[in-house]
């Protein structure tokens, strides 16, 4: 049972309604929940001595668990997001995300981390599964003409989040007093009510279209070996090898990125430091994760829409080939050229980011529009996998080497070349979808949206 207010029949968009109105209720969420990556502001506060002095191993694991999280509740609440609608998800994703920071802030003001990993992690990452997934099938539905733009739009909001979350988290925890555990708890507190009033805007905003709906002007493009005109369940979906080919592109990907931005502020200061000034060091470190945060957010836009021309496929072969050689120069040659390392560096975060926004589009291709979103939530294991993973292998390795020193990233940076290889191959496995997989009725399917798991 839905509230009437929240439910799919209640927002069914009017002709005249504008399909352009979608996108913005999409990265009111997604600019809120995108916060999360700005959690290594966070993680150093909390690492100081005048607020708990925990090792930055123990304070990763909110934002690991917040991954896993969210991984997990797409997957198991994809179908019902499909079978209620966005705004019932969103609202959701509102409460369970706002109530997370909440609780944290309760953890802080308390002096128990226990509470911050409940709170932020548990439940604020539940918010942050079903408040990812949310917009993701309804935008395809809006812009079948262009849907790696579309999906593109609104996950740049996710990657984007951090670009407002860190300066603002960092001045907020300024102006209540410092690196204290008072002060955290405020910053906590302020952003849970800041990212409520936020997020209902999305709420109030989103809309799908009507049965039948297409943009003015547009006829279905031709069919091709990669794009399919059948429609696959969920359930089949996950029975299929290309689910899983694709599962492990995502995830190798992203392990790749997640690594790199998790600890994106050590690794700058460790490779380019200034010992005569540390405090223009930490601000530099500040201003290079706040790139890596913009090309996050640029590559799930530029990137995605490229898509659209080249193709799913091809557009990956980018990501993982690409990636894998930009890692592998930053491995030989380090830091020996600041330019070289931060171009490198940011390319593989806009590719990180992109990863994400291609996604949707490249599981349309494959399974067509019925109970995408379903199938994108179980997809997004593959995120909570690499959420846990990316910062292990950064954080093991490099709290095991010596302070200071470039070489203690490089055998972690070894290991993301070599995932993103097989990430390569398992792309270039994937082929059509047998036809043993497609629904009986493609038309009444496509149509029928949430019908069955």
């Amino acid at each position: 049972m839905t509230l009437r207010i929240l439910d799919r029949s209640a927002i069914v968009a009017t002709p005249e309604w504008s399909r352009w109105l979608i996108p913005p209720a999409a990265l009111s969420i997604h600019l809120a929940i995108g916060s999360a990556y700005a959690w290594s502001v966070f993680k150093n506060a909390i690492s100081q001595p005048e607020a708990l002095g925990l090792s930055g191993t123990v304070t990763a694991i909110p934002f690991q668990l917040a991954i896993v999280m969210l991984g997990l509740s797409a997957a198991i609440f994809g179908t019902r997001v499909e079978k209620n609608g966005p705004r019932w998800a969103m609202a959701v994703s509102l409460v369970f995300f706002v109530s997370g920071l909440l609780l944290s802030a309760l953890g802080m003001a308390l002096g128990q981390f226990w509470l911050v990993i409940f709170g932020y992690g548990f439940v604020g990452g539940i918010g942050l599964g079903i408040g990812y997934i949310s917009p993701v099938s309804t935008l395809m539905k809006w812009f079948p003409d262009r849907p790696g733009m579309a999906t593109g739009i609104a996950i740049m909001g996710f990657g984007g989040g951090a670009l407002i979350a860190s300066p603002l988290t960092s001045q907020l925890m300024v102006n209540f007093g410092g690196f204290t555990e008072g002060s955290i708890a405020k910053t906590f507190l302020t952003l849970g009510v800041g990212y409520a009033v936020f997020m209902a805007l999305g709420v109030v905003l989103i809309r799908v279209p009507a049965e039948g709906w297409t943009p003015a002007g547009w006829t279905p493009p031709a069919s091709s070996s990669m794009i399919s005109t059948h429609n696959v369940s969920a359930a089949n979906a996950v029975k299929t090898p290309q689910f899983w080919l694709l599962w492990v592109v995502l995830c190798f990907n992203v392990t790749a990125g997640i690594g790199i931005l998790e600890r994106g502020s050590g690794i700058y200061q460790d490779f380019f430091p200034d010992a005569t000034s540390p405090e223009s060091l930490a601000a530099a470190a500040a201003g290079f994760v706040a790139f890596l945060s913009l090309t996050n957010m640029i590559g799930r836009f530029v990137w995605s829409s490229v898509s659209d021309v080249v193709g799913r496929k091809n557009i990956y072969r980018m990501y993982l080939g690409v990636g894998a050689l930009l890692y592998l120069y930053i491995a030989l040659f380090t830091n020996t050229n600041k330019i070289l390392f931060m171009v490198s560096a940011l390319l593989i975060l806009s590719f990180y980011g992109a990863g994400f926004a291609t996604v949707p589009a490249y599981l349309k291709d494959l399974f067509g529009t019925y109970q995408v979103g379903a199938i994108h939530g179980r997809l997004l294991t593959a995120w909570s996998v690499a959420g846990v993973l990316g910062p292990l292998i950064v954080n093991a390795i490099a709290d095991a080497g010596e302070p200071g020193t470039t070489g203690r990233y490089l055998p972690a940076f070894y290991v993301m070349i070599g995932l993103l290889v097989v990430g390569f191959l398992a792309n270039e496995a994937i082929k059509p979808v047998a036809s043993k997989y497609h629904e009986a009725d493609p038309a009444k399917a496509a149509t029928t949206t949430g019908a069955k798991a």
